[in-house]
């Protein structure tokens, strides 16, 4: 299948529908549909080729989606980029891939400028902005209106779709190829597992440029949906848009739900039109579960796991989990059960099931499974085994097919529903002249989940504090990955073959919990 389908499907049956909400600015499917064909040969003629990369380093918009269904329109392939990375971070990813034409929007004129000065072969820069463009940029709406629309290239099935770049490692991001099939039957799994509402306006509040939001959107196309757009994540703007555009569906971590109960307008703003509430990235807390069913009853409450490797579906917890017998049961703290299309298994380091109870590890089986790592192909080895996908979860399975996640096989730490590698960190950290060792590992943290935690060994007679590592880490990676908190030690644990034994680091930290990750 190809990724188009679902505007295409849509153009057929409700050209006249309202598909996209932003700021006011509303379209139809006949509307979105010209200005994506009309797009799509704007970025041919400016040399975009079957199977080129066209990066978007920008908030959400409505011209966010019209960029990733042009790209695909036209025979492309996405690189939406994490706009919380630095610009070195970028850069690397730019050039990683080849990344030639840069679509930026008001909020990232100069975030780009410094990428095009690292990288190197500078991309064209495209603004895709309500200001007027810079004059060393061409503007996205006037490529639109002075284009032609062109006929849909009908790419899809094994073809490339999206590269979309994760922590590594070995302390660079590595891209996630996702080919068309990847992602149209990661959506078709969703859609199996929970039908859509009639007349569905799903709010979008998960950024674009992640995993979770740019698949939850494809859900949307697929299934024909209105969607409502807001730029980023705040409380305030969610209850406006729920009350305004009467939105049934949205996604939200449980940090962002806890906010939007918080929020002095909830109680005065009409929410009767939410019907279904997804939260992803961690279990969500008893306490927050029980105001939830309090504040917002009659709404269906699920959760979902999956990451960027399998595009991103893996399992759905139901809302028979979060009621009163999924509750006294536990099964609320479950990731839920495969969903339908996919296989999974919980595997010990052999590769071999485990008995119902056993923690294991998470693999899985589909056709949503990447193709690989971009030019990384002993990562790509690892990480795919005879068809399986090896997510580094620790977690157990139940008589009933309901995977609860207990620990992570894989150094990494999910900090606010962001992916931080362990080693990413510990290799900007050992660059500062100050330091002759260091751990970074994930500790508990009542809002984030996890926080990042560093444990450093200076040099002798070397001293370093807690902010200069910081501001150390803040020049080189994204803000979010750099350490909340730094630990001093005259020494690490070290295994007899002189490995850091992190476990021995985390065990305080974790002591007296049922999970060794949040």
């Amino acid at each position: 299948m190809y990724l188009t389908q679902g505007l295409h499907r849509s153009l057929q049956q409700n050209p006249d529908r309202v598909a996209i909400s932003f700021r006011g600015r509303k379209r139809t499917f006949r509307e979105f549909a010209d200005r994506v064909a009309r797009l799509a040969a704007a970025l041919r003629g400016l040399g975009m080729a079957d199977g080129d990369r066209v990066g978007m380093l920008a908030l959400n918009s409505d011209r966010y989606l019209e960029y990733a269904m042009g790209v695909w329109w036209g025979g492309g392939v996405l690189n939406p980029v994490n706009v919380r990375w630095s610009a070195a971070e970028i850069a690397y990813s730019m050039d990683d891939c080849e990344t030639r034409i840069l679509i930026v929007d008001d909020s990232f004129i100069g975030a780009a400028r410094e990428v095009c000065a690292l990288a190197r072969n500078a991309p064209v820069l495209v603004h895709a902005g309500d200001a007027a463009p810079p004059p060393d940029m061409l503007s996205f709406d006037a490529l639109i209106a002075s284009s032609l629309p062109m006929r849909d290239a009908g790419r899809g099935g094994a073809d490339l779709a999206c590269i979309m770049y994760t922590g590594g490692t070995t302390g660079f991001p590595k891209g996630v190829m996702q080919t068309h099939l990847n992602m149209w039957s990661s959506s078709i799994m969703r859609i199996a597992e929970s039908a859509p509402l009639p007349d569905t306006a799903v709010l979008h509040a998960a950024p674009f440029f992640h995993v979770a939001g740019l698949g939850r959107a494809l859900v949307q196309f697929v299934a024909g949906e209105a969607h409502v757009i807001i730029p980023a994540f705040d409380a305030g703007d969610v209850l406006k848009a729920i009350g305004e555009e009467r939105v049934s569906e949205t996604l939200l971590v449980p940090t962002m739900i806890q906010a939007v109960l918080n929020h002095p307008d909830f109680a005065r703003t009409d929410l009767s039109s939410l019907k279904r509430l997804t939260y992803g990235a961690s279990p969500i807390p008893e306490s927050l579960l029980d105001r939830v069913i309090e504040c917002l009853p009659g709404v269906e409450l699920a959760h979902s796991y999956g990451m960027t490797e399998a595009c991103p579906s893996i399992s759905a917890n139901s809302p028979s989990s979060h009621d009163e017998a999924g509750r006294r049961g536990g099964r609320y703290r479950s990731i839920g059960r495969g969903l339908p299309g996919l296989m999974v298994k919980v595997v010990d380091a052999d590769g071999q099931v485990v008995p119902r109870g056993t923690v294991g590890e998470i693999v899985v089986r589909g056709p949503n499974v990447m193709a690989g790592y971009w030019k990384k192909p002993e990562e790509t080895a690892q990480t795919l085994r005879d068809g399986w996908l090896h997510t580094g979860d620790g977690a157990y399975m139940d008589d009933e097919g309901y995977l609860y996640i207990v620990d992570r096989i894989k150094d990494m730490i999910v900090s606010g529903g962001e992916n931080v590698y362990s080693a990413e960190v510990e290799s900007v950290i050992v660059r500062h002249p100050a330091v002759a060792a260091c751990a970074v590992i994930g500790i508990p943290h009542e809002k984030w989940g996890e926080a990042v935690h560093a444990v450093i060994v200076c040099k002798p007679g070397a001293t370093l504090g807690e902010e200069e590592v910081r501001e150390h880490c803040r020049q080189h990676i994204a803000g979010y990955k750099c350490p909340k908190t730094v630990e001093f030690r005259e020494q690490l644990p070290l295994s007899a073959a002189g490995k850091i034994l992190k476990r021995g680091i985390r065990a305080p930290y974790w002591s007296g919990r049922t999970r060794a990750v949040n």
